[in-house]
C-alpha cells in the first residue's frame, strides 16, 4: 500500500477545483463575447438598412423666419444711442439727426431719437431746441412719455413738462 499524506490529497482537490473555476470563467467570458458580437451585428445591420417608413402626405415645410435687415436709418439710430450711452454726445447728435433724415419708419423709433436729442440739447443749454425735440417726440408717437426718473431730471424736467403741457 502506498502511503499518501493528507496535504497531498488536499492539493489534488484544490487542483481539481481550480480547473473547474478556470473552465467556468472561460465559459462565462465566451458567453459575454458572443453577446457583444451579437449586439455589434444587430447595430451594424441597423446602420446598414434604414428603417422602412410608410408613405404619408408630404409634411408641411416649415418656413425659416425672415430676418429683417436693419435700414440705414435704424442703424444710425442704434449708433446714435450707443454713442449717447458712451457719453459721446456730439457723435450721438449727428447719428440721431442722420437717423431722422434717413426716414425712421417706426413712431417709437422717431420719438426715441427726438427724446435723446432733447436730452443732448437740454444738457448743453439749448432750451428752445430741447423744447422742440420733446414736442417732436410727442407728435411722432402720441403715447410718448418719459419714465418717472427721466421726467424728474433737473436738466430737462421743466422743459419736458412745458412741452407736454403739464404743470
Amino acid at each position: 500500500m502506498k502511503p499518501t499524506s493528507v496535504p497531498y490529497q488536499g492539493w489534488e482537490k484544490s487542483r481539481a477545483l481550480s480547473s473547474w473555476v478556470v473552465l467556468l470563467a472561460v465559459g462565462l467570458l465566451s458567453a459575454c463575447s458572443a453577446m457583444k458580437n451579437k449586439d455589434a451585428d444587430s447595430s451594424a445591420a441597423a446602420l446598414a438598412a434604414p428603417p422602412v417608413v410608410a408613405a404619408s402626405a408630404p409634411a408641411s415645410v416649415a418656413e425659416e423666419p425672415v430676418i429683417k435687415k436693419p435700414t440705414a436709418a435704424e442703424m444710425s439710430l442704434a449708433d446714435g444711442l450707443k454713442a449717447y450711452q458712451g457719453g459721446q454726445y456730439r457723435m450721438a447728435e449727428t447719428q440721431l439727426k442722420t437717423a431722422l433724415q434717413a426716414g425712421l419708419t417706426s413712431p417709437a423709433d422717431v420719438a426715441n431719437a427726438h427724446k435723446h436729442l432733447a436730452f443732448i440739447y437740454c444738457t448743453s443749454k439749448r432750451d428752445s431746441q430741447c423744447l422742440a425735440a420733446f414736442k417732436a417726440a410727442k407728435a411722432a408717437d402720441p403715447s410718448f412719455a418719459l419714465s418717472k426718473a427721466e421726467a424728474g431730471h433737473p436738466m430737462w424736467a421743466r422743459t419736458y413738462k412745458k412741452a407736454m403741457g403739464l404743470k
